[in-house]
């Protein structure tokens, strides 16, 4: 990925549309900063729905203090075809979401752990998940592809989550995905 091309991803939230991965990257900083104390989760995930003419994917990002807030933003991005094969989707998914998680590169997240550093005696805490819309259990049609979206977000330093514990991409990014 050419680095000029990051400034081409586009997010938004309730609060500001267009926003760079940069600008994206100043807000949880800014969010961090004002509690440095706290424990914090930096999660990123993707849903996807198949429409009528195309396939909708959202990628969420979010950074929660535990139990004091988040601040949180969407990417999305429209597939104009329907995307019906399920292993394709769940699989574009996660590389959605290993594109964001890859522009958080060492050097930022030692920005992000450095506000924290000094209060780690405090208690302050800061971990990123990958949140995959996947389920283990016998019945979910997805449980097949557990072990191999697992290794993928393992392979990239990050904690993966899968259903029910996959909030961003199963309830945050899906309520976008309509």
């Amino acid at each position: 990925m050419k680095k000029n091309s990051v400034q081409h991803l586009s997010f938004r939230n309730l609060q500001e549309n267009e926003m760079t991965f940069d600008q994206v990257f100043e807000r949880i900083v800014t969010f961090m900063k004002l509690d440095p104390n706290g424990n914090y989760r930096l999660m990123v995930g993707t849903d996807s729905q198949v429409h009528k003419s195309n396939t909708v994917f959202i990628t969420g990002v979010v950074i929660q203090n535990e139990g004091k807030g988040v601040w949180a933003c969407i990417r999305k991005i429209i597939v104009p075809r329907k995307m019906t094969h399920l292993h394709e989707r769940i699989s574009l998914e996660l590389s959605l979401t290993e594109e964001i998680v890859s522009l958080f590169t060492e050097e930022r997240k030692n920005e992000l752990i450095s506000i924290v550093l000094p209060h780690l005696y405090h208690g302050a805490t800061f971990t990123m998940e990958g949140h995959i819309d996947i389920g283990a259990g016998k019945r979910n049609k997805t449980s097949e592809f557990v072990r191999e979206m697992v290794t993928r977000i393992e392979s990239m330093g990050v904690e993966p989550k899968i259903k029910p514990d996959a909030f961003v991409a199963s309830s945050y990014a899906n309520r976008y995905t309509k």
